[in-house]
């Protein structure tokens, strides 16, 4: 683990600037009663500066990590930085304003506002994917490590690439002539009954559901990792580097495979807490084939066959090998 100090200081100054709107936001969500498309108005800025804190830290740490490429790294980083803080300084000016920030085109600054939005979100799109080819072919000596932040950010691009989805037209919208163009949910109209916290819809499907499941494995898999080698001094086998390999390869298939079915339960409209049978079906065949992985996994490491073991010591470090 690299010292903090060496982490990407723009991405961390972004950090740090989410944690202070998330107080702000706090503080709105107290005193400020006003409720837009079925929310509370300061619900979307908490709910985005708590959100782009883990994601600004998870960033600044990778880069650090780099070995080569750390030019590339560092601009990447800090246009990654810079394209979030003018969304989120535009989310919250339109908070004050009483004004929707996103598929909003009522008025001429409304719709400035959005393309705005747009256009800086396609910049940090690129410039995460640039990140992601850094880290593909940086050397990093633990694999495990390596893998987990590979998956990770490449399953954060998709679920940003979510976002790209939910811009186009809905249903009874015309680009160009509605005042409201996209939606986050599916067969349903925004702002319906919703699950409390997140705010997704309990009456049709949500894309926000697998955009947020998908950014954020740019922290749980690495979590993942970090609790397995907590684990490690306790439950031998995970001390094996190849293990823990092994595991990190196979969550990250479960979460691609999840993130898929939420997005194919989202499309179809249809909420999270209320699956169809084919939803449930494969959400079992999921299960079972990541339980699997698993137990592969963790399968004992064995010694070559034609390995010699003719000092007393070598046998029973062999033991301990296979046990």
């Amino acid at each position: 683990m690299s010292s903090w100090r060496s982490w990407h200081r723009p991405l961390m100054l972004f950090a740090a600037s989410m944690a202070l709107l998330a107080v702000v936001s706090a503080v709105g969500l107290v005193v400020d009663d006003r409720v837009l498309v079925g929310s509370p108005i300061w619900a979307k800025p908490f709910k985005f500066s708590v959100s782009l804190i883990a994601y600004g830290l998870s960033l600044a740490w990778m880069l650090s990590l780099l070995d080569r490429g750390r030019r590339a790294g560092w601009w990447a980083g800090t246009v990654v930085a810079l394209t979030l803080l003018v969304e989120m300084v535009i989310i919250t000016g339109q908070v004050v304003r009483g004004k929707r920030s996103h598929f909003n085109h009522q008025t001429p600054l409304d719709d400035a506002l959005f393309d705005t939005m747009a256009v800086t979100i396609v910049i940090m799109w690129l410039a995460t994917l640039v990140i992601a080819v850094l880290l593909l072919r940086a050397r990093i000596a633990d694999r495990a490590s390596a893998w987990a932040m590979r998956c990770g950010i490449t399953l954060a691009l998709a679920g940003a690439a979510i976002g790209f989805r939910m811009s186009r037209p809905a249903p009874g919208q015309v680009q160009g002539s509605s005042s409201i163009v996209g939606a986050h949910s599916v067969g349903v109209p925004d702002g319906g009954p919703s699950m409390p916290l997140t705010g997704w819809s309990t009456t049709g499907g949500d894309l926000r559901i697998p955009h947020f499941f998908g950014m954020h494995a740019l922290q749980l898999l690495p979590l993942l990792l970090m609790g397995l080698v907590a684990l490690a001094p306790r439950f031998t086998r995970l001390a094996d580097d190849r293990v823990r390999l092994r595991l990190v390869l196979v969550a990250a298939g479960a979460y691609a495979a999840v993130f898929a079915l939420v997005t194919w339960q989202a499309l179809r409209g249809q909420p999270l807490i209320h699956p169809d049978g084919a939803t449930l079906t494969a959400a079992g065949l999921i299960l079972a084939a990541s339980a699997a992985g698993a137990y592969g996994a963790l399968r004992p490491t064995t010694a070559p066959k034609d390995t010699a073991v003719d000092d007393p010591n070598d046998m029973n470090d062999a033991k301990e090998l296979v046990s």
